[in-house]
């Protein structure tokens, strides 16, 4: 490692240091063969791959502070070395051990206090599964109890969140302070409580994976970095792996990418706010399980196409990255994001296609309902951040989206309450309000607390496949006029119906409402809408609320991002995601095509090159 990080520094190569902690070497295992992870049902780790040890073992954790000592002793001081990264991609990996267990137990002793306390809360009573004393528990792995599995995934993120910070004030204790901590995080956000795992940390750092060819849109790109942008508010975000050439853990998936396409995901990661794009890695292994997970390299470590594009990338970054760093988003579009509710409708799926007897967990709330809204957003140039449960109020942003937030406090639903009442304007999806923190199905009449926000009530609720609206009421066309899954029997109060299902029994019911309450309104969707009238419907709320730029104009494949660089300036990407050159019409005052110096007009037309970008710089005025 010496050699390494002094070859680096020779060669200005600036180093981030990671703490080896996700792989265990084979000795460990052999003298303590219990530190590998239990799973639920009786699983069991095997040694072989990485992250697969109970990171709350005692024997592990001894190891592991041992090393980052050691590590941090020898090389905090090394003049190359900017940063550290702790552990690598964490997750709680669903962690069974029966040490584990006991700590689950011990923290719904504090938590609740008594058993009775519990019974109460969990409604235990149900099957009678009331417990009289604290070590009759059960453990997780038989469990059905909706509110029992809530909290054990609680739980589970807040574990992953003590070893970071763990780690993170062990690392602390040695950095210089022109050092910095972090830890790259996975874009599948509902596993782990990213704020909270990254308060002691300086900034945030993801690493995102895509399709590449003509599976490269950049969706995956603009949400993850929408999501770790907005996690520490203000402060700009690191990727410390994306696709270099190939990925997979096997061959069944070799897409090398098309002329341009790794310069432009470059640009598409700093236009969402990343200050840094590492590639995962320099150069393509010669042996295990990642051989074909390529680097900038080939396997025959020459020079080659990627590195000719990497190269040509980093020179034009040379002259202009200064201006693209730290950018600064003023989005008046958020979209509320709950950990709970994903794991709620987890325990109770309503999506077609699964047996009504058994709950196969496939976060369907964050892989189809917030992705959705997130996709339609973004392909429509709409800048977008995320919010959480635990932010003081919403009232920066002028339209709150809010998925189907299916768990929530009575403070919670009472902030929106109070965002709409003070003028906010939200956009609704079903199942919202219907359970507490605990998962218990509130005791009142749906929508609970949020009834008089939302202007109407239901009792009913039903599945189906798909109908249509009645009357195309937004334009969709007979194709994407389309409902499915879920339907709430909505009886208005003081809601105003915007569609009506075309069915002989449902068509009495609304499908989709606004209710205009205090200075505010309310848009909510009592059923799943198709892509194209999702579209409509945020498009529409754009207009009445004078949101609309010309960014709109453009729609995918013609993508573009923007903010305000440390000069006050404003950055505008233009993005084409296709093989065919695309023509836009510059709407904005005078600037410069930072990468060419081209100056640029307004209405000027501009052409952008398959697979390409344009950086526009406008002065600030």
């Amino acid at each position: 490692m010496d050699r390494i990080i002094d070859k680096m520094h020779e060669a200005g190569i600036k180093v981030i240091l990671g703490t080896p902690t996700y792989s265990i070497p084979a000795w460990m295992w052999h003298q303590h063969p219990d530190i590998l992870l239990t799973y639920q049902k009786g699983g069991k780790a095997y040694y072989g791959i990485r992250q697969n040890v109970n990171y709350t073992d005692p024997d592990f954790l001894f190891y592991a502070e041992r090393i980052i000592r050691k590590m941090m002793e020898h090389y905090a001081k090394h003049p190359a070395i900017i940063g550290y990264q702790v552990d690598n991609e964490t997750t709680p990996r669903d962690i069974n051990n029966d040490n584990f267990q006991a700590m689950f137990r011990n923290h719904l002793k504090e938590k609740f206090g008594t058993v009775e306390a519990l019974n109460k809360t969990w409604g235990l009573q149900y099957w009678g599964m009331t417990i009289n004393d604290w070590d009759e528990l059960a453990p997780r792995d038989g469990i059905t109890n909706t509110a029992y599995k809530l909290e054990w995934e609680r739980f589970s993120r807040q574990a992953v969140t003590d070893y970071l910070q763990w780690q993170t004030r062990l690392v602390r204790e040695y950095k210089r302070d022109d050092q910095f901590v972090m830890q790259c995080y996975m874009p599948s956000v509902q596993e782990v409580d990213q704020r909270e795992s990254a308060k002691e940390m300086d900034m945030m750092a993801l690493n995102v994976y895509h399709g590449y060819q003509d599976d490269l849109k950049g969706d995956e790109i603009a949400f993850a970095g929408d999501y770790f942008r907005s996690v520490k508010k203000g402060v700009n975000y690191l990727v410390t792996e994306t696709n270099a050439q190939t990925i997979g853990w096997n061959s069944r998936s070799q897409q090398p990418p098309y002329p341009g396409q790794m310069r432009q995901n470059v640009y598409a990661h700093l236009g969402s706010g990343a200050n840094m794009v590492e590639y995962w890695h320099w150069h393509s292994i010669h042996y295990g399980q990642e051989t074909y997970w390529k680097g900038v390299l080939s396997h025959d470590l020459q020079p080659n196409r990627a590195y000719a594009e990497v190269t040509k990338t980093a020179g034009e970054l040379e002259k202009i990255g200064k201006k693209l760093v730290n950018l600064k988003k003023e989005n008046k579009v958020a979209i509320l994001f709950s950990h709970d509710s994903n794991e709620g409708i987890n325990f109770m799926p309503f999506d077609q296609g699964g047996s009504p007897w058994e709950n196969n967990p496939n976060d369907y709330y964050r892989n189809q309902l917030v992705a959705q809204f997130h996709r339609i957003l973004y392909r429509n140039n709409i800048g977008v951040d995320f919010v959480f449960p635990d932010d003081d109020n919403y009232d920066q942003y002028d339209l709150l989206i809010i998925p189907s937030l299916y768990i929530a406090s009575d403070e919670l639903l009472e902030k929106i309450n109070t965002y709409v009442r003070n003028g906010g304007h939200v956009i609704m999806q079903f199942k919202s309000g219907f359970c507490d923190e605990n998962s218990m199905v509130r005791p009142m009449m749906a929508p609970g607390p949020l009834k008089e926000a939302c202007g109407f009530h239901y009792q009913e609720f039903s599945n189906f496949r798909t109908m249509a609206l009645k009357g195309d009421p937004f334009g969709a066309g007979s194709e994407h006029n389309k409902v499915s899954t879920w339907a709430e029997y909505l009886i208005c109060d003081t809601a105003e119906p915007l569609a009506w299902y075309d069915h002989p029994y449902l068509g009495e019911y609304p499908a989709i409402t606004v209710n205009q309450y205090g200075k505010g309104s309310l848009l909510y969707q009592g059923c799943l809408l198709s892509d194209t009238l999702q579209e409509r419907i945020i498009r529409r709320e754009m207009d009445r609320l004078n949101l609309t730029t010309p960014d709109q104009q453009l729609r995918w494949p013609l993508i573009t991002k923007s903010g305000k660089n440390e000069e006050k300036n404003t950055i505008r990407y233009y993005y084409n995601y296709s093989s065919e050159p695309r023509e836009i019409t510059y709407p904005y005052n005078r600037a410069t095509e930072l990468v060419t110096g081209k100056m640029v007009e307004k209405g000027n037309k501009l052409t952008v090159n398959a697979w390409d970008v344009l950086i526009i710089e406008e002065p600030a005025r």
